[in-house]
């Protein structure tokens, strides 16, 4: 059996029973299962697929984890957090995790005035709000309101032009007051692609000095008992614990400098969000080095020690981890539309009655290829090859010449495969890498993974079935933009394998895993390839599957997604049906025609075949 790394990052969400991927929960349907019931309801294309009770498993292994380390250090201070909506923003995520936020100081956090108003409409009563990035007059005025609507919220201070509107529509506003925070630049930064968050260079806080002319400001304004809160973040995607244990050691130290200069009511330390997610499909490259009960402890201990130290209150611990809530609950799964070597059979080859001797050189190691000399005869192969190329640039063979000797190789390499495939051989690696087997998916990586293609970030991707069968083809994957930059190459270091399937004859799924956070959001329309049909699986016993498919939202088709850029579809639609109008066929046809025109622009962008056989027309 081949596992794909699931022991390394699924968190025993997910397991391989009977050659399928199944979850790991109550019933333990098999992603297949879910996926081929939606499929037959006629949904074709790419499918995003979540499931709420691992945002509840998240959120309970979360707080369980700072309960434990509390508990362990006798900490005085309470743990509570708020979800970044910037991380995921879709209702269909957003309202499960406020469900089952609900009995814990969970809340929301915005970055913005429309991500505000999601947290102002949906956060649970009690729980926390707070407010990071840039705000202008408006902005802090809507912070205002929901103070004054009751919620507990914080507007965190990123400069000292924020501190100044916030005095100013306190005059005009009034009490209630929200909280105020205050972001501090630290010199601690993070690690990785997200680690320039951290730093005395970083986009967002205060340097001491602008810290100590806050603190001055509050005081003149009669505000300082409304600081509640100091706040930093290192980084997106922690990996080691060590600049985060260094971080808390600076900003527990300005926290207590600040209460000894009077800010009584500061009792809150943010620590921002970080907490790494395990992508790793391969032993040796791990994403963290710790693991989440390690990370609660260090937090707790190393706050206890400093405020000890210098005889000060415990702070409250607030968190934003957005990403170790939200990754895992979304898989998305991708038809195989193409294997790009599989018009290379025999049935391809066009040999003459005399064929150049190189050429029937080839055909003897193909057909006389045993175990044995298979690398031996893969070496040759791959000279003859290049002898060949060099001849038809010469003009010396002709095009069915080449066209033969392109066949011979890559039987020969598929040969190979198939001879060696029970051996761990160095020398079949460098020949997947060399060749490897393009497998043509259903979707489009700008659009459904773009932290890939923007940042070369990997998610953990396997094939749905088949996994009690050992995959031979080493595999790049293609989406169907038309964009190079839309390819996840082979990698030696991190291989992925998978099947040699005739997708003619039968279906080939992948599921890309933990994409949960930020995918959706940063999704980019290339190509107008719009987000993918998703839904939710809810799992209840009392069913007769043990699951329900919820919430299920269909791509947006063609003429949706030309209206949302402001198109006049209406003006298209008209345009169209002119033109057909005026085209020279026949009447029978233009009614044929416009009948079909119509039918595509109802239809999402994704391709629903690319197979041209009747039998397996979709």
């Amino acid at each position: 059996m081949v596992d794909y790394g699931i022991k390394f990052w699924s968190n025993d969400d997910f397991i391989i029973e009977d050659g399928l991927v199944k979850v790991n929960h109550q019933s333990k349907p098999s992603l297949l299962e879910i996926v081929q019931e939606v499929r037959a309801q006629g949904y074709k294309g790419p499918l995003l697929v979540r499931f709420p009770h691992l945002i509840d498993k998240q959120i309970r292994e979360l707080f369980g984890a700072f309960k434990n380390a509390i508990k362990e250090y006798s900490y005085k201070g309470k743990f509570k957090a708020v979800f970044p909506l910037k991380v995921n923003q879709m209702p269909n995520f957003i309202l499960p995790l406020v469900d089952c936020a609900q009995g814990r100081c969970y809340g929301l956090e915005a970055g913005s005035k429309s991500e505000l108003i999601i947290a102002m409409a949906y956060t649970n009563e009690d729980c926390p709000i707070t407010v990071n990035g840039f705000k202008d007059k408006e902005m802090t005025s809507l912070g205002f309101i929901a103070a004054k609507m009751g919620h507990n919220i914080t507007l965190t201070i990123e400069g000292l032009n924020e501190l100044n509107s916030i005095i100013e529509v306190a005059r005009e506003m009034g009490e209630p007051y929200p909280n105020i925070g205050l972001r501090i630049r630290l010199h601690s930064t993070g690690t990785g692609v997200w680690g320039k968050s951290g730093g005395i260079n970083a986009k967002f806080g205060l340097t001491s000095t602008e810290l100590l002319e806050a603190i001055k400001l509050l005081e003149q304004s009669n505000l300082l008992t409304q600081f509640s809160m100091i706040h930093f973040h290192i980084g997106s995607q922690i990996s080691d614990i060590s600049p985060l244990k260094k971080a808390i050691r600076e900003v527990g130290n300005i926290y207590a400098e600040l209460r000894k200069m009077g800010a009584k009511n500061l009792t809150c330390v943010n620590i921002g969000g970080g907490l790494a997610v395990e992508y790793t499909q391969h032993d040796g490259a791990n994403n963290r080095n710790y693991t989440l009960s390690e990370f609660s402890g260090d937090v707790v201990f190393s706050l206890k020690e400093i405020v000890k130290n210098k005889q000060e209150k415990e702070p409250d611990i607030f968190i934003e981890s957005g990403r170790f809530v939200s990754a895992n609950h979304a898989v998305l799964v991708a038809p195989v539309l193409e294997l790009f070597s599989q018009e290379y059979d025999e049935k391809a080859l066009r040999l003459k009655e005399k064929n150049p001797p190189l050429i029937a050189e080839m055909l003897d190691l193909y057909r006389s290829m045993s175990e044995k000399n298979a690398i031996e005869y893969l070496h040759d192969s791959f000279d003859h090859m290049e002898s060949l190329l060099t001849l038809f640039d010469l003009g010396y063979i002709d095009l069915t010449d080449r066209s033969n000797t392109e066949v011979l190789v890559h039987l020969i390499i598929k040969k190979v495969i198939k001879l060696l495939k029970h051996k761990n051989h160095n020398e079949i690696i460098r020949i997947q890498e060399q060749v490897q087997e393009r497998y043509l998916l259903n979707c489009s990586f700008f659009q459904s993974l773009p932290d890939y293609w923007g940042l070369g970030q990997n998610f953990p991707v396997m094939p749905l079935d088949r996994l009690n069968r050992r995959p031979t083809r080493g595999a790049s994957l293609w989406d169907i933009t038309c964009d190079s930059d839309g390819e996840i190459a082979f990698d030696a270091k991190k291989p992925l394998y998978l099947h040699d399937v005739d997708v003619t004859r039968e279906e080939y799924f992948l599921g890309f895993f933990l994409v949960g956070a930020y995918q959706e959001v940063l999704g980019m329309r290339h190509n107008l390839f719009t987000h993918p049909t998703e839904f939710s699986v809810v799992f209840d016993e009392d069913l007769n599957k043990g699951y329900e498919i919820q919430n299920l939202l269909e791509a947006q088709n063609v003429l949706d997604v030309l209206d949302d850029l402001d198109y006049d579809t209406k003006e298209i639609e008209r345009i169209l049906k002119q033109r057909i109008d005026e085209a020279k066929i026949s009447d029978e046809d233009k009614k044929e025609v416009l009948g079909q025109l119509y039918v595509m622009l109802s239809e999402n962008g994704y391709l629903r075949t690319i197979k041209n056989t009747d039998e397996n027309d979709e």
